[in-house]
């Protein structure tokens, strides 16, 4: 093959995902958001509470966001110390997340919670019960993370 045939299709190859960089803060929209808290049975023979957030994810731009990758960190109160967290890697499927189309619906679970000898529902009433908060952060192709929205967790209990 001819070089410069072979350097025409080597660059045709890298540009193919080239484009204008996507702003996620706008791109990407955060749709059917769920919080609560999820029953993750007994540990160390112990009720265990973790809190749990579940939505979708909008593409809003122009352009198919590749490798498209969520985290979710979780934070106690006020807190500014990550408490949890909870990652997804290709949340807008094997071959990206098209522009305009709508991922399936996403579910992140703390990896910490509360345990407690009370039954779950009372665990949420309890009066040194903290509340908290999920943190999302999506990032594309070789992008650097951006937030893209911060939800209160329900005190609800979730049993699935």
């Amino acid at each position: 093959m001819h070089p410069r045939r072979l350097l025409a299709i080597l660059l045709a190859l890298v540009c193919a995902g080239c484009g204008p960089k996507v702003d996620l803060t706008k791109g990407l929209q955060i749709t059917d958001v769920s919080t609560g808290w999820r029953d993750v049975g007994i540990v160390d023979g112990l009720n265990k509470i973790v809190p749990t957030i579940s939505f979708s994810l909008k593409n809003a731009s122009g352009q198919m966001l590749s490798a498209l990758d969520v985290n979710v960190n979780f934070y106690q109160g006020a807190e500014d110390k990550i408490w949890g967290d909870a990652t997804a890697k290709d949340a807008g499927g094997s071959g990206g997340l098209a522009a305009g189309a709508t991922s399936k619906m996403l579910t992140f679970d703390s990896s910490k919670g509360y345990t407690g000898t009370e039954t779950r529902a009372e665990m949420l009433q309890n009066s040194h019960f903290v509340d908290a908060r999920a943190q999302v952060a999506a990032k594309y192709g070789n992008t650097q993370w951006v937030r893209i929205g911060e939800y209160p967790i329900s005190r609800q209990l979730i049993t699935k």
